[in-house]
């Protein structure tokens, strides 16, 4: 839950910079900011991957490039469902994606810097389950093992 929030609060803030850097990127304030990480995090988890998959033949030929379309088109769109937050130019549409990126990563290497619980919460989680896992699977061929020189013993 409270990584969660850091990864919203990182990309809102990621966002402010873009607006600040990136002409043609225009947020009117912070809670703009916070609507537009949660229409990006939408955006890029719903339609992102349809764009993707139908681009996929032209992303081919471009070597990877035209990813960054992709990657413009649904900041775009993220844009146009957020009132505050607009995104004019193509200029803008290509290179925001990009800064948001990069200033996304650095803060939210930052967070988990700082709050190292919160990165290996789930992380920790799945890797408890894995060794209780391993255990098992261990203590069940152990069993077999012994029942099958129990058996050679036998005959």
């Amino acid at each position: 839950m409270i990584g969660t929030f850091f990864t919203l609060l990182a990309t809102a803030l990621s966002l402010l910079v873009v607006d600040l850097v990136v002409p043609g990127v225009d947020l009117a304030t912070f809670p703009a900011a916070l609507i537009a990480a949660v229409a990006i995090g939408f955006v890029n988890s719903s339609v992102k991957p349809i764009l993707s998959a139908l681009s996929l033949p032209l992303n081919f030929l471009s070597l990877g490039l035209f990813s960054l379309v992709v990657n413009g088109l649904c900041f775009w769109l993220a844009s146009i469902l957020v009132p505050g937050f607009k995104v004019s130019g193509l200029v803008a549409m290509i290179v925001g994606p990009i800064i948001l990126s990069f200033v996304n990563t650095l803060l939210s290497n930052y967070f988990a810097e700082k709050n190292p619980d919160l990165k290996l919460e789930g992380a920790q989680k799945t890797a408890e389950h894995k060794l209780a896992e391993a255990q098992k699977t261990a203590e069940f061929k152990l069993e077999g093992d012994a029942r099958k020189a129990d058996l050679k013993t036998e005959a």
